[in-house]
Formats: structure tokens, C-alpha cells, sequence
């Protein structure tokens, strides 16, 4: 047989054998999906890092254990974003073909941000030094999504403890000081170290309890003399409207005029309700502002006077509205955006989405076919403070440009408090809206600001500067949502910083893990 013939003829088994074992990482990949929210199951993480230790450590190659690392980051992503598979649903007739490709899609393209890490982490000997080593390469490539098209930083392990209550309120306090990439740092190494044995299981349990006591330190500290003290005269008092309209009806555009006198009805209760609460207040009344949801208004708001003045009178005592609607902008480009009304109705400030959806909101180059409607939008300028007369600065973010730490305030000015509008009607009642909250929460830490959220379906919500809770619309109700609120601490250090810090942590834990070991001191399992 000649040379060739051999080589094409041991070609499968070359196959084979390479891919034998990925089901194990793949598997361990779904699992460790579990633990981001809503359900925030930890404990999985160390048993799914373990089968993927294990084949990175049994692999015959630093190809091999690439690939052990690119299916446990697919099946990471695949079940962790199965709820992208909605927004086609919703418009199944015409695009039943897409069905499966969102969440496989976007899951292939994100596994070479786990394989990376897994083929590193072979420069150095198996135990806890390739652990670290892991541990650090991971993070700085999951910060790297920031890159990836316009951006696509969803689901940090990090997010994983913005558990629901007051535990998630403890555990995600660090997040001040070195971010949701830094927690995603010490998470990821605690699940890799924790089964090295008891002695380290114990650490990894002690390392836990000093994480919750800073975060305790941090929540009752003297820094929470700032949540009771008074706030300033400029500080609102919000009604966040939540119209719980389905996405079809969007879509269908059958009945504006009723989706209109709903949330003019919704909005003048809550105002009323807001006048209320402000009047309540010691001192000088509060301003009032509403809050009208991601596109909200059926229409194109800058081009109708007669709708603006609806709202208005509808708004009546309300300082301002902030309302999400599609514009067209100088350049005849569809923009998504929210626009601020004085008490007249009058236009009085503009902010257009910076950080569009891939395959939602824009197309990618490389895709052959046009699967966005309408071309899809052009970008805005990116994050900024609104200044409006007798109201605190507020930094203005659109649907997902909240989820990116480290980018959500103009570092030169400095907001308030931020407002974030957004429609996650497309994903249903899945974990997807749930961790797009997640990601609320912990700006509202990173960043030392309170947050007002208003969503089409839910969950509507206000988080203090610390992330907790103030009040929610959940998921799938109909009203208005009424806080005071609370006033911003002093920048954190990772406002400071931003994502320089987890990044210098990554790289001192690579030199570490890199440096040799000249006592041959190394973790052992005594399991």
C-alpha cells in the first residue's frame, strides 16, 4: 500500500480517536450552564471543570486538549444561550429555517474562547499551577469577547453569584473593586483547585467565607451611611412603565393606537403615584420622571408634535420622560434610540443605541444571507451623561449595551444614576431576560450607581448603588413601577479603573503559575 493510501486509510481513526472523549467535556460544558442565572447552581462548576481538567491533562497533544476545551465551551454556550431560539419563533413562518442556528451558532463561535485557555495551559505541569494558569487565560479570553463583531460579553462565570436576595447582595460586592471579571477569575480557579483534595477543598470553603465577609463588610459597612442619608433635591423619583406587550403585536403593527393609550393610561397612573411619593419627601419636592421601555412608542416620536403633546398632558407634573423609539437620522439611517421630553413634550435630548445586536441588529459582513430586517441600524456615538435642568445626570444605556463592565458611563462625566430601557419580549419567559438582570445588577456594583430598569415585559426594576433590590414589575405584568431614587456612592475602585484590574490580577496569576517552583512545593490531592 502506498504512503498515501495509508495515510488517507488511518485518517478516520486519527478522527476518532481525537474525538472519542470530547462528548465528556461537552457534556460537562451543559452542566456547568446551570449555574448562571436564573438558576445559579455552584456546585456544578467543580465537578464540570474536573472532567475538563481531566481531559486536558489526559490529552496526547496541545491539539487535543484544545479540543476538549472548544466542546466545553460549546456546550457552555449552546445550553446557556438555548433562549435565542425564541426570536425566531416569533417569526417562525418566515425564518423556520434559522431555528436551530442562534444558539449553535453563536455557541461555535464563542468555544475557541475555551479552547484557547485549555491548549495554554499545557505549558505548564499538570496540579495547581496549570490550574491557575487556566484560570487566568479563561478570564482575559472571555473579556476578549468585548472584540467579537460589536461585542458579545453574555454570561460571565462571574454573573453566577448575582443570586436572587440577599446572598447574591453579599457575594457580588467584591464586584466594586475588581469587577464581574475578576469575580469570574476566582470563580473559575476555586471550581478548578477545589477537587485537587481535602485540604484544598477546605481553602477553596475558607477563600468562600472570606469572599462573603468582605461582601458583608461592604454591604453593612460605613460606606451604607450613604443609602440613608438624604439625597439631593435632584435626585428623581422614577415611574417605570411596563406595557407587557407581545412581540408579535409589535411586530404586526395591528393595533399602535391601542399599545399608545396603554401606556399613556400606564403612565399617567404611575406619575400620579410619583407626585405622590415626592410630596412625601422632607424638604423640597422631587423631580419626577417616566420611563417609557426599549421602542416602546409604535411610531417614529421626533416626527409626531401631536403624540409628544398626548404624552405630556398624560405626564402632567413630571419633570421629564425618557422614551424609547426608532429615529431616522440625518443620514436617512434607522436608529434605535430614547429620547428625552421636557414637561411641553418638546425633544430636549437624544441618545442613539452605541452597541448594536450582531444578527439582530446589524449583520455581520460574512453572513451570505440577509437574516436582519430592514438592513438592520446604524450605531451611536457611545456611552454619555444627559443633563437636564433641576435632575441629577443620568447616563442613558439601551438593551444589552448594559452588559458590558467597564463601558457603560462617559469616564469624563460622571452620571448619577443610569436608566436602562430594553424589550427582552424576543426571548419569552426563558433564562435569557433573567440574565440580561444579572448583568444590571452588577453595573449598578461595579460602577457605585443606582439603576432604573424599564422593560416591555419585564422584569422592570430600580437597584440602589450596592445592586439590591428596590421594587420589580416581574415578568409578564402590566403597570407602573414607583421608587425615589437612591443616591450614588462615591466612584469604586473599578469605576476608577475599570477592567485594567481584573486584567493586572489575570497576568500576576500567569506569572505565577508560569514561575517555576524551586522548593518543588506543588498541591497534592490527599483524597
Amino acid at each position: 500500500m502506498r504512503a498515501a493510501d495509508r495515510k488517507a486509510a488511518g485518517l478516520p481513526k486519527r478522527i476518532g480517536s481525537a474525538l472519542g472523549d470530547t462528548w465528556k467535556p461537552l457534556l460537562a460544558g451543559g452542566v456547568a450552564a446551570f449555574a448562571f442565572p436564573p438558576l445559579h447552581l455552584l456546585p456544578l462548576l467543580p465537578f464540570a471543570f474536573l472532567v475538563l481538567m481531566r481531559a486536558i491533562d489526559r490529552a496526547r497533544s496541545t491539539r487535543q486538549a484544545a479540543l476538549a476545551g472548544f466542546a466545553f465551551g460549546f456546550g457552555l454556550h449552546a445550553v446557556g444561550l438555548y433562549w435565542l431560539i425564541n426570536a425566531i419563533l416569533i417569526r417562525a413562518s418566515e425564518f423556520w429555517w434559522f431555528v436551530p442556528f442562534p444558539s449553535l451558532g453563536c455557541a461555535l463561535i464563542l468555544a475557541p474562547f475555551a479552547a484557547l485557555p485549555a491548549a495554554l495551559c499545557r505549558c505548564v505541569p499538570a496540579g495547581w499551577r496549570r490550574c491557575v494558569l487556566f484560570a487566568a487565560t479563561w478570564t482575559l479570553c472571555d473579556m476578549g469577547r468585548l472584540f467579537l463583531f460589536s461585542g458579545f460579553t453574555w454570561n460571565p462565570l462571574g454573573s453566577d453569584w448575582a443570586v436572587h436576595g440577599l446572598a447574591g447582595d453579599i457575594m457580588i460586592q467584591p464586584a466594586a473593586w475588581i469587577g464581574v471579571d475578576g469575580l469570574t477569575l476566582l470563580t473559575v480557579l476555586l471550581a478548578l483547585i477545589m477537587p485537587l483534595g481535602r485540604k484544598v477543598a477546605a481553602f477553596c470553603v475558607i477563600a468562600v467565607l472570606l469572599w462573603a465577609g468582605t461582601g458583608v463588610l461592604r454591604f453593612y459597612g460605613l460606606e451604607r451611611q450613604a443609602d440613608v442619608s438624604a439625597a439631593s433635591a435632584t435626585t428623581p423619583v422614577v415611574a417605570l412603565v411596563q406595557g407587557n406587550v407581545p412581540e408579535q403585536e409589535k411586530i404586526s403593527r395591528s393595533d399602535m393606537q391601542k399599545v399608545f393609550e396603554r401606556y399613556l393610561r400606564l403612565t399617567r397612573q404611575g406619575v400620579t403615584q410619583a407626585l405622590e411619593e415626592s410630596g412625601r419627601t422632607q424638604g423640597a419636592a422631587h423631580p419626577v420622571v417616566y420611563v417609557w421601555p426599549e421602542t416602546a412608542f409604535p411610531g417614529v416620536l421626533e416626527e409626531d408634535p401631536e403624540a409628544r403633546s398626548m404624552i405630556a398632558r398624560a405626564a402632567e407634573g413630571a419633570s421629564a420622560g425618557i422614551i424609547g423609539t426608532l429615529r431616522i437620522g440625518p443620514d436617512q439611517h434607522w436608529r434605535n434610540s430614547v429620547v428625552e421630553l421636557d414637561e411641553t413634550g418638546t425633544v430636549t435630548g437624544v441618545y442613539d443605541k452605541a452597541t448594536l445586536v450582531p444578527f439582530g441588529e446589524y449583520q455581520p459582513r460574512f453572513l451570505p444571507l440577509q437574516v436582519v430586517p430592514g438592513g438592520g441600524m446604524t450605531p451611536g456615538p457611545g456611552p454619555r451623561s444627559w443633563h437636564f435642568p433641576g435632575l441629577e445626570a443620568v447616563g442613558p444605556l439601551i438593551c444589552y449595551e448594559v452588559i458590558f463592565s467597564g463601558h457603560v458611563i462617559d469616564p469624563h462625566d460622571r452620571p448619577g444614576w443610569l436608566v436602562n430601557v430594553t424589550n427582552d419580549a424576543w426571548y419569552g419567559n426563558s433564562a435569557g431576560p433573567r440574565q440580561h438582570l444579572a448583568a444590571v445588577r452588577l453595573r449598578a456594583v461595579e460602577e457605585g450607581l443606582p439603576v432604573a430598569r424599564a422593560a416591555n415585559t419585564g422584569v422592570s426594576i430600580v437597584y440602589d448603588a450596592r445592586g439590591h433590590d428596590l421594587g420589580r414589575l416581574e415578568w409578564g405584568m402590566e403597570g407602573a413601577l414607583v421608587r425615589a431614587m437612591p443616591p450614588a456612592l462615591p466612584p469604586t475602585f473599578f469605576s476608577r479603573f475599570g477592567q485594567k484590574i481584573p486584567a493586572a490580577l489575570c497576568l500576576l496569576a500567569a506569572l505565577i503559575a508560569l514561575f517555576p517552583s524551586r522548593s518543588g512545593w506543588r498541591l497534592r490531592s490527599d483524597g
